[in-house]
C-alpha cells in the first residue's frame, strides 16, 4: 500500500508498521548522509505527523571513521535540524570500517600460520560478505536502539529502494526480528532516484555534494566495495581522500587481494602513491597470480567448510597442502609452521578434538 503525503512522492506502507506507529512506537530513522537516507528522513517524517504519531523519534548515523566522506555528518546534522529531532552518533568499539579491514588482515595471516584455514583469507568486504554493513552499521544501531528503548517494539527506518538493485527489488515493504521487537521499515522503496531528489529539492535542503559537486552516483564509503568505476575515478579525484586511498592501497600491497575482486584501488590513481606504492602495488599484483596458482594445487574437499576440519586429510592430501603452505608461507614471508606431513596430521588432530570437546561442552 502507497500513500501521498502532502502532494510529496508516495511512500510505502505496511499494516504492522501502521499498527506500530498508531500506538506511538519509537523511530529511529537510519542516516548516512546519502540521498536515500535524507529522502527516507524526510517522508517518515512527513507521514507521522500526518497520523499524529507522538513517540519518539531519533536520526542513527553509524560513523564508519575514516572511510566516510567529510560532508556525510554535516549533511545528518542539517537534516536533524531541519527536522527538529536529535541525531545519534554511533560507532563500532573497536574502531572504523579502516581498522576492520587491517585488523582483519593480520588475523588472517595468524589464522593461515597457525593452520586455522586452508587458504589466506581477503581483508576486504565484498558482496557477498558484507560485514562492513552488519558490523559496522546494523549491529551497533540494533544495540543502541535496544538499550534506549528497553521492552519496546521499535521501527527501524531505512532508505533502500527497490530502483537500486535486483536483491533490493525483491524486498519486503518492512519485515521484523526473530523478536518481532523490530520492524524495519522501507517507506521509499519504491521511489525512482529523480523522486528522491525532487523531494529533497523540494524540502529545502540540499543533497551531499558528492553527487552534484564532485560527481558521484552514490555516496557511501568513500571508496565502496559497491562502487562503480566512474564513482571510483571520481573520489580520486578529491584531495581530502588521499591519505586514505594510500592507506587502502598498502593493505593492497600487504595482503596481495585487490579491494574489488580483481580491479586493484591503487589503479586508479597511481600519480596518489608514492615511487614506493607504485612498485609495492606491482609486486602485489605478481604476487596475487602466484598466491592463486599455488593455492589451485588444493583440491576441493579439503578446502574450508562450516565445521572445518570435518575429517583427518589423506598422507597424499597432507603432502599437497604441506607444498602449498610451503609456497605461501616463503612468498609472504610468514612465520614457518605446518610445512610438512606429520605436522599437517598432526594438527588436523589437534583441531578435530577441540572441535569434538566444544561439541560435548555445548
Amino acid at each position: 500500500m502507497t500513500q501521498n503525503i502532502a502532494g510529496s512522492s508516495p511512500i510505502a506502507r505496511d499494516a504492522t508498521v501502521d499498527a506500530l506507529l498508531s500506538e506511538d512506537a519509537p523511530v529511529a530513522i537510519g542516516v548516512s548522509g546519502g540521498k536515500d537516507s535524507q529522502a527516507a528522513a524526510i517522508a517518515t517524517f512527513r507521514h507521522l505527523d500526518s497520523i499524529g504519531h507522538t513517540g519518539p523519534r531519533i536520526l542513527v548515523h553509524a560513523d564508519l571513521g575514516s572511510v566516510e566522506w567529510k560532508d556525510s555528518l554535516r549533511i545528518c546534522e542539517e537534516l536533524a535540524s531541519h527536522l527538529q529531532c536529535d541525531l545519534v552518533v554511533v560507532r563500532r568499539k573497536a574502531g572504523g570500517l579502516m581498522e576492520r579491514w587491517e585488523s582483519r588482515w593480520l588475523s588472517s595471516q595468524t589464522r593461515y600460520e597457525t593452520l586455522s584455514t586452508v587458504t589466506l583469507v581477503p581483508c576486504w568486504s565484498t558482496p557477498a560478505m558484507r560485514f562492513c554493513t552488519s558490523e559496522q552499521k546494523t549491529h551497533v544501531i540494533m544495540a543502541d536502539l535496544k538499550r534506549r528503548f528497553p521492552g519496546q517494539k521499535i521501527v527501524n527506518v531505512t532508505g533502500v529502494r527497490r530502483e537500486e538493485s535486483a536483491t533490493r527489488s525483491r524486498m519486503a515493504v518492512a519485515d521484523g526480528d526473530a523478536n518481532g521487537r523490530v520492524w524495519t521499515w522501507r517507506p521509499i522503496i519504491d521511489l525512482t532516484v529523480d523522486e528522491v531528489f525532487a523531494m529533497i529539492d523540494a524540502s529545502g535542503l540540499h543533497p551531499h555534494p558528492a553527487y552534484r559537486v564532485f560527481g558521484m552516483t552514490r555516496v557511501s564509503c568513500r571508496w565502496c566495495i559497491m562502487s562503480s568505476m566512474p564513482d571510483m575515478i571520481a573520489a580520486t579525484k578529491q584531495a581530502e581522500g588521499h591519505d586514505l586511498y594510500r592507506q587502502m592501497v598498502t593493505l593492497e600491497i600487504d595482503s596481495g587481494f585487490a579491494f574489488q575482486g580483481s580491479r586493484w584501488l591503487g589503479d586508479l590513481a597511481p600519480h596518489i602513491l608514492t615511487t614506493d606504492q607504485r612498485e609495492g602495488l606491482q609486486l602485489a599484483k605478481q604476487k596475487a597470480v602466484l598466491r592463486k596458482e599455488i593455492e589451485s594445487a588444493i583440491t576441493k574437499p579439503m578446502l574450508y567448510v562450516k565445521g572445518w576440519p570435518t575429517r583427518m586429510l589423506t598422507d597424499d592430501e597432507a603432502d599437497i597442502l604441506a607444498g602449498v603452505r610451503r609456497d605461501v608461507t616463503g612468498l609472504y614471508r610468514f612465520e614457518p609452521r605446518f610445512l610438512d606431513r606429520a605436522s599437517i596430521h598432526a594438527r588436523y588432530a589437534e583441531l578435530i578434538e577441540a572441535r569434538a570437546g566444544k561439541e560435548v561442552a555445548s
